[in-house]
């Protein structure tokens, strides 16, 4: 083909398509590469059946997500009131509600689920079915979704299969060619669902991992290595005392339980204050509290993190008396708190990065944790991150010795009248 531009025009026109899509077809099919919330992608769809005449009453589906405390998101539309969403977490695979329900059958590999409930003596066999009855409905339907891949929904091959439901409310129910229809629609929605729930369990995952700032940087296009950006923060650096003996007397499962407990303690304040969880290391936790230049500098962001680690004290000693009780030890830990500049980079091999700060911000606060120990103090503070914190009751501990640093620096700590609270 020549270079010519008026080439372009001389081509013939197009054919009429041959294909023979619906509205609600042709919708699914034209998203205009636009990201649309998964309420506003159900709303859209059941509107469009609703315009072709399809009876409906409620439609609802569950999507698989790919987060520690979340199995499903699961969405219904009710005509005249929108779409409802309920997040239902891994424990819902063993729930009565569920092994009692149509949606079970569905992802044990059944092609349809079809209950009449204008009929006689109308087989209401599962318990969602009373309760459509009671509003109104006279037919229900479930349908398979089936996905290119998913988080498994169970462990015999079908970990693709989510499902849809159709409620009418018409009497006489479904017509036999819109039961067609819609059986006919499921792999266009399900194709559309499954590029939106994708989305979904991209960004969980990189929260889970990385944490949320990270996770909008990388996502953002933000994951060549060697990028980094200086920023100016609060950092913290936590780990427990006498984990490797505490390893080495216990079962597997048990030491991974104990950390899990320790990191909430420790990581839900962090985040409940505004602080980044950056990385976890074996035992440790390091994060950050960002400067915001325009809400309160420096001393803000170093009173959210002294604020997140006096309430991670207090949880830590709610968790030592539970532990208590099941005759297991008390956890101790070393926290150490400083402020300065940071560089956040893509950092590692050319196949495998990790979005984390180095500097020598990050250099001074391992080695005043390290002090912990050597003082037997639960929390130092730097003398720069005690400058910004003068409304807490904080004390000189001295100047000491920091190794790799040339001049004694001196660390504060909380008094021992406000640490007995903490034992």
């Amino acid at each position: 083909m020549s270079g010519d531009p008026a080439a372009v025009e001389r081509l013939p026109s197009w054919p009429d398509s041959r294909l023979r899509l619906t509205p609600a077809a042709r919708w699914l099919l034209d998203h205009n590469g636009e990201v649309m919330p998964m309420a506003d992608l159900i709303e859209g769809f059941c509107r469009h059946l609703l315009d072709e005449g399809i009876p409906l009453l409620r439609v609802s589906t569950g999507l698989p997500s790919m987060h520690p405390q979340t199995f499903t998101r699961g969405f219904t539309w009710t005509r005249g009131q929108g779409v409802s969403v309920i997040v239902r977490g891994h424990d819902v695979r063993q729930s009565p509600e569920y092994l009692n329900s149509p949606v079970h059958v569905i992802h044990q590999g059944a092609a349809a689920v079809r209950r009449r409930l204008d009929i006689p003596d109308a087989p209401l066999d599962f318990g969602v079915l009373e309760d459509l009855k009671a509003i109104g409905a006279t037919d229900y339907i479930a349908l398979p979704m089936r996905f290119t891949q998913g988080p498994g929904m169970s462990h015999d091959g079908r970990s693709n299969i989510s499902f849809m439901s159709f409620v009418a409310d018409r009497a006489g129910g479904f017509r036999a060619e819109e039961l067609s229809y819609l059986m006919e629609l499921m792999p266009l929605i399900a194709l559309r669902l499954e590029l939106e729930a994708g989305r979904r369990m991209t960004k969980d995952l990189l929260t889970t991992y990385l944490g949320r700032g990270p996770a909008k940087r990388v996502l953002k296009g933000d994951f060549m290595r060697g990028r980094g950006y200086e920023a100016e923060a609060a950092i913290w650096l936590s780990d427990l005392r006498g984990f490797t003996a505490y390893s080495d007397r216990h079962a597997p499962q048990q030491v991974v339980a104990t950390l899990d407990d320790y990191f909430d303690a420790m990581a839900g304040p962090v985040q409940a204050h505004g602080g980044e969880v950056l990385k976890f290391i074996g035992d440790g936790l390091l994060a950050i509290f960002r400067v915001d230049p325009d809400g309160g500098g420096r001393a803000e962001a170093c009173h959210r993190a002294m604020e997140a680690a006096r309430q991670a004290f207090t949880e830590l000693h709610e968790l030592n008396q539970g532990r208590a009780i099941g005759g297991e030890a008390a956890l101790r830990i070393g926290l150490a708190l400083h402020v300065g500049r940071v560089v956040f980079g893509n950092i590692g091999a050319k196949d495998r990065l990790d979005f984390t700060v180095i500097g020598r911000a990050v250099n001074e606060v391992a080695r005043v944790e390290a002090m912990t120990k050597v003082l037997n103090r639960p929390l130092l503070t730097s003398a720069a991150f005690a400058a910004e914190v003068t409304d807490h009751p904080i004390e000189s501990l001295g100047f000491h010795g920091l190794r790799g640093v040339q001049e004694p620096q001196e660390l504060f700590g909380l008094p021992q009248r406000i640490l007995a609270g903490y034992d």
